[in-house]
């Protein structure tokens, strides 16, 4: 372990400091919560807060006393790293727990129902029977979207919705539900999957009366005054293209007329929008209750926030290096399939970019209680990234009629292709806006999004 190191880091969800080994108890939540969430390293010595050292005197016998209080207090057992850390004249305890093959641990004194923690940033939070299940999901190598709803048949998929979710890109067949891991068998027959329902059931709601979007445009910078609302109650693959109608209905910022020109501005980039989005719904724990997926849209910033902790393992700092770790697999392999998930692990490092790219600040990613969101800041802090042959083609569809790929392609000198490539991650960032029914609309034109 190095000492300095981790002396410059805040306490997180892999680093806490204790003054002592006066309070064991607090020492074993601490141990039980890295191992049960993303590992992590205590150090017996510090001031919480201040960072300062004081040191412990005697530290043989304090590892040895640290040593029989994880050995007691700690089921199933734990085996953490303990090292003596000399520091200046005196020493610090320092602790390595690994994220655990055995999980979920607990406090012994408070069993098995009420001792098991998780990490939630720089806490220690006792976790309830649901997230206790997923643990034990996460150990088993499952995911709460593969398990099969035996009391169901397969006629609760509803097979015209999954074949119009796939018609854009093949011909979905009865047999793709079973290698989709929509179905499973069960006893000499086919029942949906819980992703199967979440994804296409006929039924949807009365079996996951949770599993529903909230959105909200709220004025202000608060919830207190709620300008538009909408309950997005649909099969997942459809709540995704809803839920973003919401967002996109309300992400064009209308600037005071001047210079002759009203500026008409899209303040979210589409493609972190998408991404924040579909991120939720993939990821988010559908074994919750009483919490929906919420879309929050204040004056200043975009709030997507879904049910669930990261994937034990994970922590955000991964996240940010694009390490990715798939809670629903079932869902995860359907909206790969669509589309809707370009590459693993890419998503978040697609969003920063976008951000970037459309002057903003990068995207914040938060772990809050038993939930996680995302938040987008909508106020630019620096000028927007384009190089020259972007910048050209916006000054070309800044024409109050717009125009078509062919148009800005000509103007550009660029082929088609390369013109409509450009014209797609302009929108992304939110640069460039496109009116038309789709690729092959003869009248599709593309606009600038500061329109005379």
């Amino acid at each position: 372990m190095d000492l300095a190191s981790l002396l410059k880091q805040p306490e997180g969800k892999t680093l806490e400091f204790k003054r002592d080994l006066s309070s064991p108890h607090g020492v074993l939540k601490t141990i039980v919560a890295f191992a049960n969430t993303s590992g992590g390293v205590l150090l017996i010595g510090v001031e919480d807060g201040t960072r300062h050292i004081r040191g412990v005197s005697a530290p043989l016998e304090v590892e040895e006393r640290l040593v029989n209080v994880i050995a007691d207090g700690v089921q199933p057992r734990l085996m953490p790293d303990i090292e003596i850390l000399p520091w200046r004249r005196t020493n610090v305890i320092g602790v390595e727990v690994h994220p655990s093959s055995a999980r979920p641990h607990h406090v012994q004194r408070e069993g098995a129902d009420g001792g098991v923690y998780v990490r939630v940033g720089s806490t220690n939070r006792r976790a309830d029977p649901d997230l206790v299940g997923e643990i034990k999901r996460f150990a088993r190598g499952e995911s709460f979207d593969e398990q099969a709803m035996p009391d169901l048949d397969s006629e609760a998929i509803d097979f015209r919705v999954a074949s119009e979710s796939f018609a854009p890109v093949r011909r979905l067949q009865r047999k793709d539900l079973e290698t989709l891991r929509l179905v499973a068998g069960y006893q000499r027959r086919f029942v949906p999957t819980i992703g199967g329902v979440l994804l296409f059931g006929k039924d949807m709601g009365r079996h996951f009366p949770d599993a529903w979007i909230q959105a909200g445009r709220f004025g202000g910078v608060d919830k207190s005054v709620i300008a538009d609302r909408l309950e997005i109650r649909l099969p997942l693959a459809s709540a995704v293209e809803a839920a973003l109608d919401f967002v996109r209905k309300h992400s064009i910022q209308s600037a005071a007329i001047g210079s002759g020109r009203r500026k008409d501005r899209w303040n979210l980039p589409p493609v972190a929008v998408r991404e924040a989005v579909v991120n939720a719904v993939v990821h988010a724990d559908y074994s919750q209750r009483g919490a929906p997926i919420r879309i929050s849209i204040f004056d200043d910033r975009l709030e997507v926030e879904n049910p669930g902790l990261l994937p034990f393992g994970l922590t955000i700092d991964d996240l940010q290096r694009g390490v990715s770790k798939l809670r629903n697999r079932v869902i995860g392999r359907v909206f790969h399939e669509l589309g809707l998930i370009e590459q693993w692990g890419s998503g978040v490092q697609r969003m920063a970019s976008a951000c970037r790219a459309a002057g903003l600040d990068a995207p914040v990613f938060e772990e809050i209680g038993h939930r996680f969101r995302v938040t987008i800041r909508t106020v630019r802090t620096h000028e927007t990234l384009v190089d020259d042959t972007d910048r050209a083609i916006l000054d070309t569809v800044a024409a109050p009629d717009g125009r078509s790929t062919r148009e800005v392609a000509e103007a550009i000198g660029l082929t088609t292709r390369a013109t409509r490539t450009r014209l797609m991650r302009l929108m992304d960032r939110g640069l460039v806006r496109v009116l038309g029914s789709g690729p092959n609309d003869p009248n599709r034109r593309f606009f600038s999004t500061e329109t005379p």
